[in-house]
């Protein structure tokens, strides 16, 4: 979910997976903890490209780069899209191999540079979309939770996400005491960058994402699986910046896969209503 500092852009060029690791630890990448889904085919949508810089829409499964977390993998998101549009590419910020949607990236060194200090200014606006187990209390609120950097990285810092229950929904999962199992589908915004900050203020708050290995509940996990839901519920839902060309801001929306979409169509939720976009 974080940013890239301005010496960390890594251009992929060609499949120079030892300067793309190099990046990738820096950064505190970790996309090894849910194991892969069904990935689409090779080639990526593009949600909007100009001269410098382009959304792409990443699929679940798909790590964005090398690292030495890779653990055998072959296929980046990198790699695929360099030879899709035939020229460098220079990541902004990154998403989990498990998370789906909008990541943004240039075409040049400079571009990269301005857009990854707008993200460090918070001019950058990212939005999510997750379900989680349970009904959180309110409508709107914030979390407000110190988070650490991640493995190796102990200091704590200032993290805060706001979030949104846009729909509420039960199964005939039993848990404890009920014969039912509730859940809600939560809009996400992080105001900070912190290491799998949205998974891990859900944690914090007992209202565990579905579909998270190493931050949910192993049980609820194992009941949408049973139900065919194999991804973890987490998708990149639109990405507002300052276009670094004109300062003109720039909106673009991730529509939710088939799989996210099915999780959806469980509970009965009315996604147009909500202002979700689905894939067609």
């Amino acid at each position: 979910m974080g940013g890239f500092r301005g010496d960390q852009f890594a251009s992929y060029t060609s499949r120079q997976r030892g300067s793309a690791r190099g990046c990738a630890v820096a950064c505190g990448v970790s996309d090894a903890d849910n194991p892969p889904v069904s990935i689409s085919p090779k080639h990526l949508q593009i949600l909007y490209q100009d001269d410098v810089l382009a959304v792409v829409d990443k699929p679940a499964g798909l790590m964005v780069h090398d690292s030495k977390l890779a653990r055998g993998e072959d296929d980046f998101l990198a790699d695929r899209l360099r030879e899709q549009l035939g020229k460098p590419i220079f990541l902004v910020h990154r998403l989990d191999r498990a998370t789906s949607g909008c990541l943004l990236l240039a075409f040049d060194r400079d571009s990269a540079s301005a857009l990854g200090k707008a993200l460090m200014a918070g001019e950058v606006e990212k939005h999510y979309l997750t379900v989680c187990r349970g009904w959180p209390a309110e409508e709107c609120f914030i979390v407000d939770h110190n988070l650490d950097g991640g493995p190796g990285k102990p200091i704590k810092k200032s993290a805060v996400t706001h979030f949104q229950r846009l729909a509420t929904g039960e199964l005939e999962i039993p848990s404890t005491g009920f014969t039912t199992s509730r859940y809600a589908l939560l809009r996400c915004q992080p105001r900070t960058g912190r290491f799998r900050q949205i998974r891990r203020h859900m944690k914090h708050l007992s209202h565990h994402m579905i579909g998270d290995t190493s931050h949910g509940d192993g049980r609820h996990n194992r009941s949408f699986r049973m139900l065919g839901v194999h991804r973890m519920l987490l998708h990149a839902e639109r990405l507002e910046f300052p276009h670094p060309a004109d300062g003109r801001r720039i909106s673009v929306t991730a529509p939710l896969d088939v799989e996210f979409s099915k999780a959806c169509a469980l509970f009965g939720w009315e996604m147009a209503g909500l202002g979700v976009m689905q894939r067609a």
